[in-house]
């Protein structure tokens, strides 16, 4: 659009002091004529820019004026270039941000280049699988959200088909490196995992934002639902403490230590989906942890050993020599 290209134009010559055409054509890659008329055009608007002939010529702001287009502190720019400034950045906003450089005065210029080089982001975890991955749908439902149009959502939920449905896109919001789309249906609201989504397409139709929505608020409330459903159901048992670092990596928060029990072993709760899912987690631990309750947990736990029993056989030690079971209040072999 013209707009954006003329304020481009006046960053450039403000970042220059005196220009060319030539160098304003190749900077915004338009022709020469095209720069040409953006730079009269600027005089003609009112801005205090003039050109001057001969070698050395070219177009300046009269008496070095300038115009201050960012608005922002020295603190606010910093602040903007370590978030939006790692290498992993679209090629769009890298473009944005050496734009917002060369509009920057040149005190507060190498200050924000500095900070746009201070990290890296990388999207992998240690097995090299991507991590939190959007998927290739995020620009379309981006657009779908800011564009205010109703879409056709293909969406594959865990275990079951992918299927389309009709939503109206209210926002995008990530949690913890995982993007959701935010989406009114005709029951209510709902969040769809970016990762998931195998489908969109734009239905023309606008969307039908609820009354006073406000998107923090309702992506609050649609997560305390889903933090409600994966904390369903808690098991309880005993642990070794040297098992603790373990279990706290495996469960985080949902982990509770209580109170010590001997000398080797100590009391735990894990919060989890449900006894079935928290006891196949727990299974790898082995004799390190025993499940006490609920039932259910425990069932599965004796189906696991079975199965596994029953492919690989009846562990030996060292020697040939049996393993004992383990005393209750120190874990040592009996």
């Amino acid at each position: 659009m013209r707009a954006d290209r003329l304020v481009a134009t006046l960053l450039f010559l403000q970042a220059r002091g005196r220009v060319t055409v030539a160098e304003v054509a190749a900077e915004l890659d338009v022709s020469e004529r095209t720069a040409r008329r953006d730079l009269e055009a600027l005089a003609s608007a009112g801005i205090p820019v003039y050109s001057q002939r001969g070698r050395g010529g070219g177009w300046s702001l009269v008496g070095g004026a300038r115009t201050d287009l960012t608005g922002l502190t020295a603190g606010e720019i910093r602040a903007l270039f370590l978030v939006a400034g790692p290498s992993s950045a679209t090629p769009e906003l890298r473009t944005a941000l050496r734009k917002l450089v060369r509009a920057l005065p040149a005190t507060m210029r190498s200050d924000a280049e500095a900070a746009s080089r201070a990290g890296v982001t990388d999207d992998t975890d240690w097995s090299r699988t991507a991590v939190g991955a959007a998927g290739p749908h995020l620009d379309a439902l981006r657009s779908a959200v800011v564009d205010g149009t109703q879409i056709r959502l293909g969406y594959a939920p865990p275990g079951r088909p992918d299927r389309e449905r009709t939503v109206h896109p209210l926002g995008i919001a990530s949690k913890a490196g995982v993007d959701y789309l935010v989406a009114g249906t005709d029951r209510d609201l709902r969040a769809y995992r970016l990762s998931r989504v195998t489908s969109v397409e734009p239905t023309g139709d606008p969307v039908v934002r609820p009354e006073g929505f406000d998107l923090t608020t309702a992506w609050r409330s649609l997560a305390e639902g889903m933090e409600d459903r994966m904390l369903a159901a808690t098991v309880r048992g005993r642990a070794e403490r040297s098992a603790e670092p373990v279990l706290q990596g495996l469960f985080g928060g949902r982990l509770t230590v209580g109170r010590p029990l001997g000398v080797a072993w100590v009391e735990i709760a894990v919060d989890g989906p449900s006894p079935e899912i928290l006891a196949a987690q727990l299974a790898g631990l082995g004799a390190r942890v025993e499940i006490l309750e609920p039932a259910a947990a425990r069932e599965r736990l004796a189906r696991l050993a079975a199965e596994l029993a029953a492919i690989y056989g009846s562990p030996t030690t060292t020697g040939d020599a049996p393993a004992g079971p383990r005393d209750a209040a120190d874990g040592r072999v009996r």
